[in-house]
């Protein structure tokens, strides 16, 4: 659809600016997610720690910007923590038996 009016111009070339600066933001949050994911898959309980903080920072940056929802975030966050505690609690539990 044709903008005629400048204005109109300007808001579409700021809305895809906006779209596109948000869209990086979410798909980086789902790759650090994986990342984190294939970590404790692995048992590697320093390096999904690492990266479960850089998950956490990406995400509470994305709901602050509005990006995402704040509980969308939450929830994220917590579905992530409590896949490490249950993968390291159960391995912990391995070792001192």
């Amino acid at each position: 659809m044709a903008r005629n009016q400048t204005s109109a111009q300007k808001r579409h070339a700021q809305s895809e600016k906006r779209r596109l600066r948000n869209k990086m933001v979410k798909t980086e949050c789902r790759t650090y997610a994986k990342q984190f994911v294939a970590l404790v898959e692995k048992k590697d309980k320093e390096g999904a720690e690492a990266k479960f903080r850089q998950l956490s920072s990406r995400l509470d940056s994305a709901r602050g910007k509005g990006i995402i929802k704040a509980n969308a975030a939450s929830r994220k966050k917590s579905r992530m923590a409590h896949l490490f505690n249950k993968t390291f609690a159960a391995a912990s539990a391995e070792n001192k038996a």
